[in-house]
C-alpha cells in the first residue's frame, strides 16, 4: 500500500503577502514570529518555521465537507512559498516527534474509526488505518496544541483533502 501526504497550495497564503498588521486583521489573521522550534507547523511546506521566521495564524476550514464532521480551526502558513510539500510513503517533518490524533473517514465523509499515533509511529498508524477498507482517507491533527489535518491518498482510494 502506498500514501501520500501533501501540504496545502501555496496559493492560500496569496491573500497574506504584501500587506500590513492592520490588514491581516481585516481578513481574521495574525503575524507572529517563531520563538520554538517544534512549534509552528506550516501546513504548505510541511515543516515547522525556523526561531525568528514570520509566520501568518488565520482560521481555515481544514475539512471541508458535506457531513456533520465539516471542521475548521486555526493554522500556520508562511507566505513566498511557491511549491506545496509532496511526500510518498514518507512522514513529513511536522509529524515527527508528535503525538498525533488520527481521524479516518470513509468516502461519504462520515467517521468510519480514529486512534491516538504517539510519538515516532505515524507511518505505522496510517498503514494500520489503510488497512480497512471503508477508509478513504485520514485526518491528522497534533494531539496537544495545534492542528494538521493533510490530503491522503492510498491506492485502493480516491484521492479526497481535507482543507
Amino acid at each position: 500500500m502506498t500514501y501520500q501526504i501533501s501540504g496545502l497550495s501555496p496559493r492560500l497564503a496569496e491573500p497574506f503577502e504584501g500587506i500590513d498588521d492592520a490588514q491581516l486583521t481585516t481578513l481574521g489573521a495574525v503575524r507572529m514570529v517563531a520563538t520554538s522550534k517544534p512549534g509552528f507547523p506550516c501546513r504548505i511546506s510541511l515543516a515547522d518555521a525556523e526561531v525568528g521566521e514570520e509566520i501568518i495564524l488565520f482560521h481555515h476550514v481544514s475539512h471541508d465537507v458535506d457531513s456533520p464532521y465539516r471542521s475548521a480551526y486555526a493554522i500556520f502558513i508562511r507566505t513566498g512559498l511557491t511549491e506545496a510539500a509532496h511526500y510518498i510513503d514518507e512522514i513529513p517533518p511536522v509529524f515527527q516527534d508528535r503525538n498525533l490524533a488520527m481521524r479516518a473517514f470513509g468516502k461519504d465523509a462520515m467517521l468510519k474509526t480514529a486512534m491516538l499515533s504517539l510519538s515516532g509511529n505515524a507511518d505505522k498508524s496510517i498503514r494500520e488505518l489503510f488497512e480497512l477498507d471503508e477508509v478513504a482517507y485520514i485526518d491528522v491533527h497534533n494531539a496537544a496544541y495545534g492542528c494538521l489535518p493533510r490530503e491522503w491518498r492510498d491506492s485502493k482510494h480516491d484521492t479526497r483533502t481535507c482543507r
